[in-house]
């Protein structure tokens, strides 16, 4: 049997896009022969996940997983909506964020560790499912909290069944008391989170930049009124505590009484909020306006009206 290096299934991947593992496989059963080996990918259909990678994929879900003082929360992402619903790849999206727990929020190390029951590790095992469902796929971020004394909650909003969905939440609770009850706050503080979409935990953690960007902008308003630069500066200030209040999590009012602050209400339960994550799904990620049933008629090698010009003319 020819020997399988590691440049010969770089050089196999490199070609054909499909995961390392399966390039491996691929070598072996083609005895070392470069093309033998693109056949057979092409044949299990492995190949042809390549040809899908450039493909925006902005659906998807998040999922979130817990343990015992900690939880973690990942984005997988597809080209659409239609994804959510197959049992594949929510099992996928489940067996990341749980591995994600032991793992780690190193996306690279995650993407690198053994997916149970398959062979392969957890970015080779996206590959298979792109070239089994048919759509392009990415693991695109995790995060992970843990706390010493207390809880990390979760919380998905619209959850399609349980610890999935399409906005997702952890938040860390560091300290004493009943783990259930604190399980009961850690919910409503997953739900605030989700309905508010805060910046910060706290004013230190606002980003400095956006707060300045904020200031000129503050600034600039308050001169149109025309009064005196000390009072000015004083409507400034009074305007950068309404913005503190608006992204910053402790200074937030708690939208379960439209009154209390989020920070009283941690300091009633004798507990510390140290960290919350939130994933939307698709954040950030430019999604393409395309017409589909152009695409399909293009892919068929048909003519496609545009909606001024009717078929027929």
């Amino acid at each position: 049997m020819a020997e399988v290096t590691a440049a010969l299934v770089k050089n196999l991947r490199d070609k054909t896009g499909a995961g390392m593992m399966d390039c491996k496989r691929a070598l072996v059963e083609a005895d070392g022969d470069l093309d033998g080996a693109t056949d057979w990918l092409r044949k299990k259909g492995l190949a042809a996940a390549a040809k899908k990678s450039g493909r925006v994929a902005a659906e998807g879900l998040v999922g979130v997983a817990s343990a015992v003082g900690k939880a973690a929360v990942v984005e997988v992402n597809a080209e659409t909506d239609f994804i959510a619903r197959n049992e594949e790849f929510q099992a996928y999206v489940e067996t990341v964020a749980k591995l994600a727990l032991e793992v780690g929020e190193d996306l690279d190390a995650l993407k690198a560790t053994p997916y149970p029951g398959e062979g392969r590790n957890v970015a080779d095992q996206l590959v298979h499912l792109v070239a089994t469902i048919g759509e392009n796929m990415a693991l695109r971020r995790v995060r992970v909290l843990s706390v010493k004394e207390g809880v990390v909650a979760t919380y998905v909003h619209g959850a399609i069944r349980p610890g999935l969905g399409k906005i997702g939440v952890i938040v860390a609770i560091e300290g004493p008391g009943e783990v259930g009850t604190l399980e009961i706050l850690g919910r409503q503080l997953g739900m605030h989170v989700a309905a508010t979409r805060p910046d910060a935990l706290d004013v230190d953690a606002v980003d400095p930049a956006a707060l300045e960007r904020e200031k000129v902008v503050l600034l600039e308003q308050a001169r149109t009124s025309g009064k005196p630069e000390a009072v000015i500066e004083k409507m400034v200030e009074g305007r950068i505590r309404k913005y503190y209040e608006e992204v910053v999590l402790l200074e937030q009012v708690w939208v379960h009484d439209g009154e209390s602050r989020v920070r009283a209400v941690a300091k009633k339960a004798g507990v510390a909020i140290t960290g919350f994550v939130r994933f939307t799904l698709g954040e950030g990620i430019e999604k393409q306006a395309g017409d589909f049933a152009a695409e399909v008629a293009a892919a068929a090698g048909i003519a496609h009206p545009t909606p001024d010009a009717p078929a027929g003319e």
